[in-house]
């Protein structure tokens, strides 16, 4: 009679013999639990801290008051003068003004770019410079470019205009635009466009009859980034803007003085901020998830 032998867990063994090469699924399931909500509770943490601050009176900052209802006793009071900051609603305006101008323009310069240093073929080592020109933008530090802009956009009377700021950022997020894309029209086969030809589109008809609908989840997460950099946007934002462009990152920034950093105005602001980059990324989550994962799986 056949020994069904001891079921141990993972390996099912012959009695008395223990495998111990793997560990238990228990212990890495646990493991892996663990880790998962250490790494949740690192990124929601400070939007904890700026959710629960925005409830609190000046005296509760200072003390273990964690809790709403049990360590405190939330009030709406920051949130009743955030609503009656003056310019709030044009700071706001600005900021979607300015970020979504940006993110349009990017994406809609960075696509033809994109293609471009995916499909054609450059001699020598000039396809590979190309590329790392296009990275080296998006490393160098924005502040090398603040004298240039500044004198630009005096010359041409753009100082403390919202184009000035659509033009910045777009200029400054077209980079990350083209590497995105690049990826996505790089990993389109290219018989799909042969095929086009034939049926007698020409090298632009195919880029936007068959490339462009192919990639729309990536030129939606392109889209996104560049919206979510240009709203947070705040060094060119604060320089170049006094009265009538001033954006929500730089109504953020105000709430410090000399006596020291208003903490409720700060977290209300900041909230707020934040609101409009959140919604939209929960809502196109699906395509930013896609976009950014063309190409990462090889079949």
């Amino acid at each position: 009679m056949r020994d069904k032998g001891t079921r141990y867990p993972g390996r099912l063994t012959s009695p008395g013999r223990l495998n111990l090469a793997k560990p238990a699924p228990v212990f890495v399931s646990i493991g892996m639990g663990l880790t998962i909500a250490m790494a949740v509770f690192w990124t929601m943490f400070p939007f904890y801290w700026g959710a629960i601050t925005s409830f609190k009176t000046g005296r509760d900052n200072f003390g273990n008051s964690w809790l709403p209802f049990v360590s405190f006793s939330p009030t709406l009071r920051a949130w009743q003068a955030f609503f009656e900051l003056p310019g709030l609603d044009r700071a706001m305006a600005n900021s979607i003004l300015v970020s979504v101008g940006a993110a349009t323009i990017a994406v809609l310069l960075g696509a033809p770019a994109a293609y471009g240093v995916a499909r054609f073929r450059y001699p020598g080592r000039l396809q590979s410079a190309l590329a790392a020109w296009f990275v080296l933008q998006r490393v160098l530090p924005p502040a090398i470019f603040l004298s240039p802009y500044i004198l630009i956009m005096r010359e041409f009377g753009l100082i403390d205009t919202v184009v000035a700021l659509v033009l910045i950022n777009a200029t400054l997020n077209l980079p990350l635009a083209v590497i995105i894309l690049s990826g996505a029209f790089r990993d389109l086969p290219a018989a799909l466009e042969e095929a086009a030809w034939v049926d007698g589109a020409g090298r632009f008809g195919s880029f936007i009859g068959v490339g462009i609908p192919l990639v729309l989840p990536a030129i939606a997460a392109s889209w996104l980034l560049c919206l979510a950099f240009s709203w947070n946007e705040w060094m060119f934002g604060m320089l170049l803007s006094y009265t009538d462009s001033r954006t929500m990152a730089v109504l953020v920034y105000a709430t410090g003085g000399g006596g020291g950093v208003n903490f409720q105005a700060a977290s209300t602001r900041a909230m707020a901020a934040m609101a409009v980059p959140v919604l939209c990324a929960l809502l196109a989550q699906r395509y930013v998830v896609r976009g950014l994962s063309l190409g990462a799986v090889k079949g």
